[in-house]
């Protein structure tokens, strides 16, 4: 995959444009801000000793645990950003690379990216998450266990208070989930709205564990 992905990208990195066998040079790789160890194992923000934070003790969310490969922050976000908005999907690749990489040792019987809504979906002409996921367990992949019946504004666009009521009811199981232990896949989770809720949604069809795996979480 590195050196196919370095193909398409002409031997050129994607951020520096300097000379790269793979989609970075290696002096841009070291500067992605991966995340320590010390984080809570729920929702992946910092945590003294790597505990369960105060906020997971006090409401614990439906989601049971989340995985994440990179900060959002520069230049990690710029990799996000271009295969979410301008379609370098070459950048999947790289992406579900770095996710890969860290969640190795979760055992799941299905990856489930989170979807788009069938207009989104038209206008952009791909699921990044799907995308991503293809690269970080193919086999599992399942796009149509969870689908969502309702449009709504992009959560970026909203204030965090609002994030959790803009997704109330905006996804739906197609199937049951019954004793299965489930991958949630994005590419940033900030507040953790979206996964919550889709979460929620899986718990409600009998799925026994859902897990966040995400490249980037927002600090």
């Amino acid at each position: 995959m590195r050196n196919l992905t370095g193909r398409l990208f002409g031997g050129t990195c994607f951020l520096c444009r300097g000379a790269a066998s793979d989609a970075l040079c290696s002096a841009c790789d070291s500067d992605l801000p991966r995340l320590s160890e010390l984080r809570c194992p729920r929702c992946a923000l910092e945590s003294p000793r790597g505990e369960i934070c105060g906020r997971c003790l006090a409401e614990r969310p439906h989601y049971d645990a989340t995985s994440a490969a990179l900060a959002y922050q520069f230049p990690g976000d710029a990799l996000v950003q271009a295969l979410k908005f301008r379609g370098e999907l070459a950048l999947a690749g790289v992406l579900g690379g770095l996710l890969a990489n860290v969640v190795t040792r979760e055992e799941v019987d299905c990856v489930v990216p989170v979807p788009l809504s069938a207009e989104r979906l038209r206008r952009r002409g791909y699921n990044h998450a799907a995308e991503i996921a293809r690269h970080v367990a193919r086999k599992k992949v399942e796009l149509d266990l969870c689908e969502r019946i309702r449009d709504t504004p992009p959560q970026m666009e909203l204030p965090f208070a609002e994030r959790q009521r803009n997704v109330r009811g905006a996804f739906r199981c197609t199937r049951s989930a019954a004793g299965r232990r489930i991958a949630l896949v994005d590419d940033v989770m900030t507040t953790g709205a979206t996964l919550n809720e889709i979460a929620s949604v899986l718990k409600e069809a009998g799925a026994s564990r859902v897990v966040n795996w995400v490249v980037a979480r927002t600090l």
